[in-house]
Order: C-alpha cells, then sequence, then structure tokens
C-alpha cells in the first residue's frame, strides 16, 4: 500500500523539457515561467547589456560572454497547487548530446518555435528524440508581436516536418506591430495584448473579452475582426479535436501563441499544460515497468556537472527520481558498484543557487555530492531492490582531435580535467588500445565543445592545451569487446583506441573504409551508440 502522502506529493509533480532552436526564445519562456511560481522577482537578460542580469538558468562563464545555453539546468517551483520541475536543456547543436540526456529525465516536452522562422534545423534533431520516446510535445508558438509568418503555415509546418498533427489551444489575432491577442478556443474568450518596454517583471497589460463583445470589435478594427471571425471558422473545421490520448502518446501536439519577452500567453499556456499533462508514469527497468507510487525510492543519474562552485571545485551529479520519497541522509544501493551509500549535500539548484533538501518525490531532480564514483546512466534503489534502469546512450562523436599538453609539469591536473569533462559526458576521450594516456584523442558530437573544453582546462584546471586535427570522421564501437583487433585485416587506415570504460573501437576516414573492413572481417560489428 503507498503512503497517502507519498502519493499525493507524486501526483502534484509536473516534469518537463524546454527544447528549441537557438534564440527561439526558450530562455526567456523559462525566466517567466519562473516568474508565474514566485521563483525570482525580475527576469534576466539572456542578450544582456553590461549593466543586466544574466538569464538565471545560464550559469556557465563561456554560456554568459556568448549569450548561449551550453548545460542543461534545472529549476522547480511551485503553481496553483502543483510542483514543477523545469529541465532547461542547451538549444545549440554542438550540445544535443546534454539535451539527448536531459530529454531521458523529463516526462514532457514544450516546443519553443519562432514565429518568423517557423521549425529550424535543431529543433528537428529534438523533436525525433521526444518522438522515439513517445513523451508529450506541447508547441508555444513564440514572438507573435514581432513580424510572424501565417499561422496555417506554421502549422502545416509542424506537421509536415516534425510529422505530429496540431491542436491549436488559442489563436492569434493578428501579428507583429498588428498583433491584438490571443483567442481561447475553449472559453471563446480574447485576451487583449498591450506590448510593455522591458521584458522585465511586468506583464503586458490584458484584458478579456467575449469572442462577440463590441468593445472587442471596436478596439481590433473591423478588417483584423473579420479577419480573425474567418481564421476561426476555418481553424474549426480544419484542425484535429483534442485527444487527451493522442496528446500523452506524443502524436498531436497541442499549440499555443503567445510573446515570451512581454510575458504574454503565458498564464493560459501554463494552466491547459498543467491539465492536460500526467505526473510521472512508471518507468521500464529489466525488471519491467517500476510503479512511481508504490515502490520505494529509485532514480538514475542523467547528468554529471563538475565545478558547479568555483570555490569548492565539486562534482554534482544530478538525478531524476522515478519512484518513492527520497529522504536526506538515506541509504541507497548503487547497482554499479553494488554498494550501499549514502548521498550526499543532496541539493536541488536554482541555476547557481542551491539548497540542501530534505525530501523529494518521484519527478524531482536532485544534485548530489559525487566523489567521483557517478557515470551517466546509473541506477540507484532502496536497499533490498536491485535492478537497473534501460541505459542512456551515448551517441558517436562525429570530430575528433588530439589534445597536446603545453606545460607537461601540469599532468596531473590534465588527465584530472579531460577525465572529469569527460565523465560529464560533454566530450569522449578515447586513447591508443595499447597504450596508457600518452596521447588523448578526444571526440565531440558539436565542434563549439572543443572551444568549452580548451576554456574549462584553462579557466578551471589552469592547464593550457593546443587541439590537433587527426584525419578522421567516423568512429564506432566494436560490439564483441574481447575481440583481438591486432586479428583485424583491412585495417591499415584505421586507427585503434579505447574509451575510459576499455570498450574497443575504430576510427576511419570515411564510410568507404568502414564497408571495407566489414566485408573483410567476417562477424565483426560495429555501433553508433552505446548504451551506459
Amino acid at each position: 500500500m503507498a503512503d497517502k502522502n507519498i502519493e499525493n506529493e507524486i501526483k502534484k509533480r509536473r516534469t518537463f523539457a524546454i527544447i528549441s532552436h537557438p534564440d527561439a526564445g526558450k530562455t526567456t519562456l523559462t525566466e517567466k515561467f519562473l516568474l508565474f511560481g514566485g521563483a525570482i522577482n525580475t527576469a534576466g537578460s539572456v542578450k544582456g547589456k553590461a549593466n543586466s542580469k544574466y538569464a538565471v538558468s545560464d550559469w556557465m562563464d563561456i554560456e554568459k560572454e556568448r549569450g548561449i545555453s551550453v548545460t542543461s539546468s534545472v529549476l522547480q517551483f511551485n503553481y496553483e497547487g502543483y510542483c514543477i520541475n523545469i529541465l532547461d536543456t542547451p538549444g545549440h547543436q554542438d550540445f544535443s548530446e546534454d539535451t539527448y540526456r536531459t530529454l531521458m529525465a523529463a516526462d514532457s516536452a514544450v516546443m519553443v518555435i519562432d514565429a518568423s522562422k517557423g521549425v529550424e534545423a535543431q529543433t528537428i534533431k529534438l523533436f525525433k528524440v521526444c518522438v522515439m520516446r513517445h513523451i508529450p510535445i506541447f508547441t508555444f508558438i513564440n514572438k507573435m508581436d514581432r513580424d510572424a509568418r501565417d499561422t496555417f503555415e506554421l502549422l502545416d509546418e509542424i506537421e509536415n516536418v516534425l510529422g505530429i498533427r496540431t491542436c491549436p489551444m488559442n489563436w492569434p489575432i493578428g501579428s507583429g506591430k498588428e498583433f491584438k491577442g490571443v483567442y481561447d478556443r475553449e472559453t471563446k474568450m480574447v485576451d487583449t495584448f498591450e506590448a510593455i518596454s522591458t521584458g522585465g517583471a511586468k506583464k503586458a497589460a490584458e484584458t478579456q473579452y467575449h469572442i462577440e463583445d463590441q468593445e472587442l470589435k471596436d478596439l481590433i478594427g473591423p478588417y483584423l475582426y473579420d479577419q480573425f471571425k474567418e481564421e476561426i471558422e476555418l481553424v474549426d473545421g480544419a484542425t484535429d479535436e483534442v485527444d487527451l490520448e493522442k496528446v500523452q502518446k506524443g502524436e498531436l501536439s497541442p499549440v499555443f501563441f503567445g510573446s515570451a519577452l512581454n510575458t504574454f500567453g503565458i498564464d493560459m499556456f501554463l494552466n491547459y499544460f498543467l491539465k492536460m499533462t500526467t505526473p510521472p508514469l512508471g518507468r521500464m527497468s529489466d525488471q519491467g515497468v517500476i510503479d512511481p507510487v508504490t515502490e520505494p525510492f529509485s532514480a538514475f543519474v542523467f547528468k554529471i556537472q563538475a565545478n558547479m562552485n568555483k570555490a569548492h571545485r565539486d562534482r554534482i551529479a544530478f538525478m531524476r527520481i522515478c519512484s518513492g520519497k527520497f529522504e536526506a541522509g538515506m541509504e541507497v544501493y548503487h547497482a554499479a558498484s553494488k554498494r550501499k551509500l549514502k548521498l550526499s549535500q543532496p541539493q536541488q539548484l536554482m541555476a547557481q543557487d542551491r539548497k540542501i533538501v530534505e525530501e523529494a518525490y518521484a519527478g524531482d531532480v536532485i544534485g548530489v555530492f559525487d566523489p567521483g564514483l557517478f557515470s551517466i546512466g546509473d541506477t540507484l534503489t532502496f536497499p533490498g531492490k536491485k535492478f537497473q534502469y534501460e541505459g542512456i546512450p551515448t551517441f558517436a562523436p562525429e570530430h575528433f582531435c588530439r589534445v597536446v599538453q603545453m606545460n607537461t609539469m601540469k599532468r596531473k591536473q590534465f588527465v584530472q580535467g579531460v577525465t572529469q569533462i569527460a565523465q560529464e559526458g560533454a566530450i569522449q576521450i578515447f586513447q591508443e588500445f595499447t597504450a596508457g594516456l600518452s596521447e588523448i584523442i578526444v571526440g565531440v558530437v558539436g565542434v563549439l565543445q572543443f572551444d568549452v573544453l580548451k576554456y574549462r582546462l584553462e579557466n578551471e584546471y589552469g592547464c593550457e592545451i593546443r587541439l590537433e586535427p587527426i584525419p578522421y570522421n567516423y568512429i564506432r564501437w566494436v560490439k564483441d569487446p574481447s575481440t583481438d583487433l591486432t586479428k583485424l585485416k583491412r585495417v591499415s587506415d584505421v586507427k585503434k583506441v579505447k574509451d575510459m570504460k576499455g570498450n574497443p573501437l575504430l576510427l576511419f576516414a570515411n564510410e568507404w573504409v568502414i564497408n571495407q573492413v566489414l566485408e573483410h572481417n567476417e562477424g565483426l560489428e560495429l555501433l553508433e551508440f552505446r548504451k551506459n
């Protein structure tokens, strides 16, 4: 029997990730959610003038310098009786690995689309991950107060490019300078829009009118009103009905229009979102689905971040609680090391601000101090319960460099820095299959990761490095780790390496070489990704 209090706490939880192409307004939207929950008092401005605050979810120095989100932040707030966990993800494609892992910890996703640009490249990539996991996807079409594309065109593009049906929950009246507000299709009420000069704590002034109200007609003018009425008829006749079952299977995306900068349309979105999403659901393990309410504490690690606090040189392992209740000081079983341990300094984060948590529930994300024990994908359970959640895939990197250390006297700091950054999953490091750490090759999914590696080694570990490109573009794991690489044929153009866990891999210059090696080595199987 589940404890009633635990059951009620879990039912209140909503855990979602926000995904978008860079500059679609994701960080601004995140901040406005926090304003609604009273978690912050003023919003930062990401682009930021010299005197303004940085976005609350961007904390690493390089992020502040470049105005991009490099790492995922976890932000929690309460709103209307719900406890909401937002997993903010990097928008930049070079950090898609981090986003992928974060989506493994989310129960649903909010996709932010720029009304003037529509569906962009990075949105497609992230969206595919959501579809793979069958998680509900809600769409927020942002920046309606700027020049926007035709609304029907935007919906068509979402359906055609992403392959998901759409259902507009509200509908915009005009756009750009002519943006007058949004119409709630369920209540038949219109929230009118009045721009504000700043994106701070204020929100755009809103007045509600019924769709047939004469005052509304006078306010928006006969031309826009007639056009809006025609569009509504078309929307009612041509778009999908709301079907909660399809939404929850990730087959139908409810669409909302608004302006995050002006805090307009956010509360309407939040209220519908909370009604249409579910509390945390059961998760698949090697012993079947684990029920979040009836089973005791369990969690998995989806992110590791070193040096969040420069004063402490610490490492934090972020874990998503999947079932039961976590209590500070409790003993848990770590499946990978087969050890019981106490999770020390359990904390929840608001970007770089932390608070120690005494308790947390399924759906919540907590950070714990990592003494170097945890890896991404690790399962933690209540002692006596021995199961493992499905692993989180590591994708094959696409860009490679040799790392040359400039000052050999700092070898210890260099090895520590490279190893710790690799354990976070942002980069992957490989070494000669037969040698030790004499030569380090670093592989990344996006080239911007090289800049981050260089920046962090210099600023956090005091190590200067040079990155030398190497003539390889593809890497594959050898499926059977016991394969004798010295006996492989046709591998003169292939580099043999191993990853941090000792798994063998092969580096190739092109796909033709991969095919040649497979043809001449019967039974050899190569993998593009490996489950942690």
